[in-house]
């Protein structure tokens, strides 16, 4: 079963979007990498307080962790952009069986 990866980072939102506008082919060039790793979903979120977060799915933890350190060369400018300074907080996330599912085509 896959899992969901939160990244969580201190940064400006506005700044991450003004970098991917500047440079499309740069975006894109990460998520090709990343599908290349198995990537299955991607977004990034932002608050107006400074935070940053990507939420991805991944078939598991280790295909993440190796398109992290591939794509390494190609994340850091974006980042450098936004003002983030600290390597952002990755956290793991399995799916629960709860039986009470809800969209997401459940």
């Amino acid at each position: 079963m896959s899992v969901i990866v939160t990244l969580w980072m201190q940064g400006d939102p506005k700044k991450i979007e003004e970098h991917a506008a500047a440079d499309p082919d740069g975006m894109k060039g990460i998520i090709e990498i990343a599908k290349e790793h198995g990537l299955i979903a991607h977004r990034f979120y932002g608050t107006d307080d400074g935070q940053i977060m990507v939420i991805d799915e991944w078939p598991d933890a280790e295909s993440f962790q190796h398109f992290f350190e591939t794509a390494g060369p190609q994340i850091g400018p974006m980042m450098q952009s936004a003002g983030i300074t600290a390597e952002p907080r990755a956290v793991f996330w399995r799916k629960l069986e709860t039986h009470d599912d809800f969209g997401w085509d459940a």
